[in-house]
């Protein structure tokens, strides 16, 4: 009788591990956030900036629940904002660099982002955009690490009559969007990349409106309860390349759901990731 000795081989260690270099690419899985609802069933509130004496800062939780992203680098066409509610783009190096001005920004950056819109979004005849964000690891705006739509069908309606009084009415009896505007400042990203799941897959009770309460008004967002969504991200972003993430359309109803995720294979010692996201209402 002839014993077979099995010799088992060591998985090769990650490559970023050791090499700062690194860009993660393909499928991953981790875990992202998700909504979990107050526990006495009252309805969901953030206060953006100091609650009331006796209020928490909000009153419901997060679930971190493990999902699969995909990555789209090498199958970018295969999807469109008129039916997964993202696009993604590659576009001629910006004439802002440095993005430390929100002045500098507004009158290099912003025409950018106009044009792409008007270019790249099927039916799209008048651009507002109406403001921005930066993300810097080391600032006070870090990458957000729970999944949530930026607006609302209520929020989205009071976007039109709070930057367009006289002309809202009118204005919201044609097709309105909002869109997203998202890019790297500092590409390839290696760590904290963006997810974003297809809308198709998005199902509409699963979304959870949520007031943003700040000291003169009252906003709304979407938070998210985790089912059969499917997630993706775009590998190693460059400086660009744009991401067109829908949040609002009156008439397809797209709207898809995102957040920053932390990528178990980012390299130590890499780059941490900073951002810049324009929101834009686009007309017609």
């Amino acid at each position: 009788m002839t014993t077979t000795t099995q010799t088992t081989v060591a998985p090769p260690q990650i490559q970023a591990i050791h090499d700062s270099a690194y860009i993660p690419r393909g499928t991953v899985t981790t875990k992202l956030q998700f909504y979990n609802a107050p526990a006495d069933g009252s309805k969901p509130f953030n206060y953006v900036e100091t609650p009331p004496e006796g209020q928490p800062q909000r009153n419901y939780g997060d679930t971190d629940l493990p999902v699969a992203i995909h990555d789209i680098r090498g199958q970018e066409p295969s999807f469109n904002i008129d039916t997964n509610a993202f696009t993604a783009l590659t576009t001629s190096p910006s004439a802002e660099k440095s993005f430390t001005d929100d002045a500098s920004i507004k009158e290099n950056y912003y025409p950018e982002v106009k044009s792409l819109l008007l270019k790249h979004v099927p039916g799209a005849q008048r651009i507002l955009l109406f403001d921005h964000t930066i993300r810097r690891a080391t600032g006070n705006r870090n990458p957000v690490t729970r999944v949530h739509i930026d607006q609302t069908v209520k929020s989205a309606t009071a976007r039109v009559h709070h930057h367009l009084p006289d002309e809202a009415e009118e204005l919201l009896k044609d097709r309105v969007r909002i869109i997203n505007v998202w890019r790297p400042l500092n590409g390839p990203v290696q760590a904290t990349p963006l997810a974003f799941a297809d809308s198709t897959t998005v199902k509409d009770e699963d979304l959870i409106g949520i007031e943003h309460r700040y000291p003169d008004r009252t906003g709304e967002t979407a938070a998210v309860q985790h089912r059969d969504e499917k997630w993706h991200y775009w590998s190693g972003m460059e400086n660009d390349e744009r991401l067109l993430l829908e949040c609002y359309d009156s008439v397809k109803g797209g709207r898809v759901p995102h957040t920053a995720f932390v990528d178990p294979r980012s390299p130590e010692g890499g780059k941490q990731r900073e951002s810049i996201e324009v929101r834009a209402l686009v007309f017609g």
